[in-house]
């Protein structure tokens, strides 16, 4: 079972506390340092001292990092050229020694597009599918060879496909719950479907319909890892877990419904149900950074029930 932090930097915080959590995560033996990527606070947050760009913030730390892998839930197709991403994307894992992790998906929040001038255009799936086919022909044309792509939005003539990640394959992650393209493009390009934020029904119902769409086009759906992402508040006891929902302005029933909220019990057997439903691997959305101890309760007391 793969335990993974997620964070949302967008809510207000510096490098360096990015680089505290990364750390700590590396200490306590989570699997994984993951961030959202996003240019604008959402509710009623300060956001201060103001954005990180994602994949600068990776590049920081795959220098300050030696274990734990990097990566993002997601990278907005919007933000970014396929092929400059490509190169980003590929010089991170190089300085990490081939420890990075790609999600990628649509773009959907209209206004940090607006508040810092990106184009956020109508038909953002059509582009994400060709941002997907792109990105991984870069990375799969051998040595020596080059890509060529003509699409509806994106056209690449004769590219060296050049750098390539230090991985063989470096791990492309595709989520969300859409019932029918959604799966379709996950079956096609990626390694990892990740479900965000959505209960063990709906979760169980979208694992399969990936699954059928894995075999649907000629992979076998083990050949994917499952994974969900839900906002994680846990504590040594009831009075721990009350705080740490205060802290980030949440009510503890609600958490407990809707994320990996409660005592490490409670947790454990939230888990389980979601395991059941086909995940096998879970990224704890943090939402406030400065509560190192919450990164420790889980590594200790809720990572060791799991096995």
């Amino acid at each position: 079972m793969d335990l993974r932090i997620f964070t949302e930097p967008q809510q207000g915080a510096s490098y360096d506390t990015l680089l505290s959590v990364a750390k700590a995560a590396e200490d306590l033996r989570f699997d994984a340092f993951f961030r959202s990527d996003h240019y604008l606070k959402m509710g009623e947050v300060s956001g201060l001292p103001g954005p990180t760009d994602a994949w600068l913030t990776l590049a920081g730390l795959a220098r300050e990092t030696s274990r734990i892998r990097l990566g993002t839930l997601m990278t907005a197709a919007t933000f970014r050229l396929p092929g400059v991403l490509a190169i980003q994307v590929a010089q991170v894992d190089a300085m990490s020694g081939g420890r990075v992790e790609l999600g990628l998906g649509a773009g959907w929040f209209a206004a940090e597009h607006t508040a810092y001038g990106i184009p956020f255009p109508a038909e953002k799936f059509p582009r994400l599918e060709e941002q997907l086919a792109i990105v991984t022909g870069l990375f799969g044309t051998p040595e020596g060879e080059t890509f060529s792509y003509d699409g509806t939005y994106y056209q690449l003539a004769d590219s060296p496909a050049l750098p390539k990640p230090v991985q063989e394959k470096l791990p492309i992650l595709v989520g969300g719950m859409g019932k029918q393209r959604t799966p379709a493009l996950a079956a096609r390009y990626a390694d990892e479907f990740n479900i965000p934020f959505a209960s063990v029904e709906d979760s169980a119902a979208q694992f399969e319909r990936v699954r059928r769409a894995a075999e649907e086009a000629g992979r076998k759906p083990d050949d994917l890892v499952y994974s969900n992402a839900l906002v994680a508040c846990v504590g040594k006891d009831d009075v721990e877990v009350a705080r740490r929902a205060a802290a980030i302005g949440r009510e503890v029933d609600e958490l407990k419904r809707n994320g990996l909220a409660g005592t490490p019990a409670e947790v454990v057997d939230k888990i389980g149900r979601y395991a059941e439903a086909g995940a096998s691997r879970f990224y704890f959305q943090i939402l406030d950074l400065s509560d190192l101890d919450h990164l420790d309760v889980i590594a200790s007391q809720v990572a060791p029930q799991l096995g």
